[in-house]
């Protein structure tokens, strides 16, 4: 027989769930507010205690009232709250199996993709995401297998609110640690989430992919493309992460060619690109004319900067760059005065490269000139303010061919033939457009004269 004591807790929590089943909305509102404030943090046992060993049977209520309304929207903070209350107590496994047992996870996923559902209803969905996430490795493995990656990584790209991404971000470097089966789902995921239009979301999928590079190993070849497109960003914390991200891939050799060819070929954008606007020019403002070209502009700056980066870190690395024609492909950017950050910071990487290996030197100074080769070495940071347009057109219709000259010396030691770099064709067809681009301008003007 049960004591005095216990009938009155048993009666005390009969009437309190019966007044749930009884009430409407602002009632319910009401009640959930009590639960969230007296019991927050309480663990499993002191859940238990407040209930009077029946937790559960106000857990299923809670649960059947999410499913049942969630598409509404009603009161729907505030049961995420209280269901975590109970799934983040000490011990609260009984209580996890219980809310995934009928479809938690996927009703969690389904207001991630709800257009009516406020920021605030989603965040605390992913927060109720990271708590399963975090009991184990079998439950990772469940949300993966609920199309969960999908869901997560298409709400952090939609996302308005920086602090929900934040939490979407901690989600997905849940899912990416201790999860084997599906870590490269992740990690796929997160190469497509890097073209999307929020900057935030970029940033975070940077960071994470950094982060899921060295616990995956291997690298899939649609990163290098990605990467090297968010570089056409006007935010700088975005540029720095994906410059960060770099560092790390040239280290696997099956992207590492490709990257460093990438990166190279940015120095000069793709007369493709710049030749479809051609036809706009005596149509368009100067301004506008510059808006439209300056994607392509802050890859070439962001390019010539990353070049600086890897090879002041790693000399071999500055060598194999030297095949690719880096040199060549730097004094041209350091002509296109249409971008000033693009020739300050090619004229800086240039500067190492002159420094550190005297057969740059030699073939950048025969180039330049004595006189313009002088100015470079003195005011390489400002060289764009000091040079004049006949000078930027010596940069920018440059021949040199450092790679050509170290293809030479190795003759002697390789029976292989001097092979032409593919990119050769493209740097003289953008010389060429540029050119005549320009002398077009001029004969404009003189006829306007």
């Amino acid at each position: 027989m049960t004591s005095i004591k216990e009938q009155a807790a048993i009666s005390r929590l009969l009437s309190f769930l019966q007044e749930w089943d009884n009430a409407g909305k602002v009632a319910r509102n009401h009640i959930l507010n009590n639960f969230i404030q007296t019991n927050q943090g309480k663990t499993s046992p002191e859940l238990e205690q407040e209930f009077s060993q029946g937790a559960s049977l106000f857990l299923v209520r809670l649960i059947t009232c999410l499913r049942i309304t969630y598409m509404t929207g009603s009161c729907l903070e505030k049961l995420l709250k209280s269901i975590g209350i109970f799934l983040s107590a000490v011990g609260s496994n009984r209580y996890l199996i219980e809310f995934l047992e009928v479809g938690g996870v996927l009703t969690l996923l389904e207001i991630l993709g709800l257009e009516k559902i406020k920021e605030e209803d989603k965040k605390e969905s992913i927060k109720l995401l990271q708590l399963i996430a975090n009991s184990g490795r079998k439950y990772k493995e469940l949300i993966c297998e609920s199309y969960g990656v999908r869901s997560i990584a298409e709400f952090l790209a939609i996302s308005k609110s920086e602090e929900t991404q934040e939490e979407v971000q901690v989600l997905l470097d849940s899912l990416v640690h201790g999860n084997p089966k599906y870590q490269n789902q992740v990690y796929k995921g997160l190469i497509a989430l890097l073209p999307c239009a929020s900057p935030k979301a970029q940033q975070l999928s940077l960071q994470t992919l950094k982060t899921a590079q060295s616990i995956i190993g291997t690298t899939h070849p649609s990163i290098v493309d990605c990467v090297l497109k968010v570089l056409g960003t006007m935010h700088l914390e975005v540029q720095y992460e994906a410059i960060e991200l770099i560092k790390d891939l040239v280290n696997y050799d099956d992207v590492r060619q490709s990257l460093l060819r990438g990166l190279v070929a940015l120095l000069i954008p793709s007369v493709k690109e710049m030749s479809k606007l051609q036809p706009k020019i005596l149509t368009v403002s100067p301004i506008l004319q510059l808006t439209t070209h300056l994607p392509v502009f802050l890859q070439q700056a962001a390019a010539a900067k990353t070049i600086g980066v890897l090879a002041r870190r790693d000399l071999s690395t500055a060598e194999e760059m030297l095949h690719m024609r880096v040199v060549h492909n730097l004094m041209a950017a350091m002509g296109n005065t249409d971008h000033s950050n693009s020739q300050r910071l090619a004229s800086l990487t240039l500067e190492f490269f002159v420094q550190t290996f005297p057969v740059v030197e030699e073939h950048v100074r025969k180039s330049m000139g004595e006189e313009l080769y002088q100015l470079f070495l003195i005011h390489r940071e400002d060289l764009y303010m000091k040079i004049d347009s006949i000078q930027a057109d010596i940069l920018t219709a440059n021949e040199v061919n450092v790679a050509k000259v170290l293809e030479l010396d190795e003759v002697p030691n390789s029976s292989s033939s001097v092979v032409v770099d593919p990119g050769d064709l493209n740097q003289m067809t953008y010389i060429t457009h540029f050119t005549e681009a320009k002398a077009q301008e001029d004969e404009e003007a003189e006829s306007k004269e």
